[in-house]
């Protein structure tokens, strides 16, 4: 896992092959865009926009992909995020191969707890099992881009 600002993006580009293109979109990304997935690179590099709620960390699930990464950015709001060795969590719905996603159970010991916004990323690989969307002390409107590479 990663976490970081995108004004310092460019230091990892060298690390993935999709990594300038999917950070050359998260620094000019424009707000305006509606919900959706967006191709940048065919089907190996894309980004989905979504715009939601946050909620309680017991209404959010714990998740991990084996095909893909995610680069996970809040453009506007503020959220926390779950972080665990995905080998250390209970499935609770078995790897799903059309949506690249197997589900977990709440962790039963500590795990991370990232703060998303204010211009930060966080990358998450296979064995980085994560809980996006919980609201810190109250629900908040969250506009984030979530950049699904094939690892």
């Amino acid at each position: 896992m990663i976490l970081d600002h995108l004004s310092r993006s460019a230091a990892y580009e060298p690390l993935h092959p999709h990594f300038p293109k999917a950070f050359a979109y998260l620094r000019s990304f424009d707000p305006s865009t509606p919900d959706g997935k967006y191709e940048i690179d065919g089907r190996d590099l894309v980004a989905i926009v979504q715009r939601y709620t946050t909620a309680r960390s017991a209404d959010k699930m714990w998740e991990a992909h084996r095909i893909h990464g995610d680069i996970q950015v809040v453009i506007r709001g503020l959220e926390f995020c779950g972080h665990k060795d995905q080998a250390r969590l209970a499935v609770t719905k078995p790897y799903d191969t059309e949506k690249d996603v197997e589900k977990y159970a709440a962790p039963t010991e500590p795990s991370a707890l990232l703060t998303l916004g204010h211009g930060n990323f966080a990358v998450f690989h296979p064995q980085d099992a994560h809980q996006p969307g919980v609201q810190l002390d109250s629900p908040a409107e969250i506009l984030k881009v979530v950049i699904k590479f094939r690892l």
